[in-house]
């Protein structure tokens, strides 16, 4: 008789001990379309609203899609990360859809199911930070708060470097919780989306530095007029 242990999931390693599984009874497309469905909505949404004057101007098409995309990652980082970081537990064995996709995503990273410490910490302080203050990125802009590109580039930072890190550690491991090389569940679920979060926050860091550089300059210039005339 084998002695190799029963493996009830479709999650890599192969060997990898979930007992507690219970298996989806919802379809990939029925996750991917709703995750994408509320993401279009929220960005149509998010594109209407800063169509509108800001301090008696417009915002730029590019600062639109900016807002836009803090718009979608209040929702990622807020509801579908924050459900991970209070329910890590008991995902596995649960059928709420946000457990279900969560379950449907750990076939692109394993680390979800077992609720590894790397992904248990940074889930739960993305979800705590980093999606409230993208919300209050996009009101910062609309209401024109000064302190705007301040927390564009905390913000930016902080995804930058988490994702980094998920990149990074899992790499340490040699891509062993998921099928290395899968069109869907390696390049699409944990390359191409985990990607957008090294991509366009260096965008967005690097526009808040020339913002925050350009103020900084007019202010020093203002600066030393002010000394010139007093001399």
């Amino acid at each position: 008789m084998s002695s190799e242990p029963v493996v009830n999931h479709p999650y890599w390693p192969r060997n990898l001990s979930i007992p507690n599984y219970v298996a989806n009874n919802r379809s990939m497309s029925e996750i991917l379309i709703f995750l994408f469905s509320v993401s279009g909505i929220l960005l149509l949404a998010t594109w209407c609203l800063t169509g509108c004057q800001v301090s008696g101007n417009r915002l730029s098409g590019g600062r639109r899609l900016a807002l836009c995309w803090f718009a979608v990652c209040g929702f990622i980082h807020g509801v579908i990360e924050g459900w991970f970081s209070l329910y890590y537990t008991i995902i596995p064995e649960d059928q709420s859809f946000l457990s279900q996709l969560w379950k449907e995503y750990c076939k692109g990273d394993s680390r979800y199911a077992i609720a590894d410490n790397f992904t248990v910490c940074m889930e739960t302080v993305t979800a705590c930070l980093w999606g409230p203050f993208s919300i209050w990125i996009v009101v910062a802009f609309l209401s024109n708060r000064p302190y705007r590109f301040v927390l564009q580039l905390i913000v930016s930072l902080g995804q930058l470097y988490g994702a980094v890190l998920y990149f990074f550690t899992e790499h340490r491991d040699g891509y062993m919780h998921s099928e290395f090389g899968h069109l869907i569940y390696f390049w699409f679920y944990f390359v191409f989306m985990n990607m957008l979060w090294i991509v366009i926050p260096f965008i967005l860091i690097v526009d808040s530095w020339i913002q925050l550089s350009s103020g900084q300059a007019l202010l020093d210039k203002s600066a030393l007029k002010e000394k010139s005339k007093r001399s």
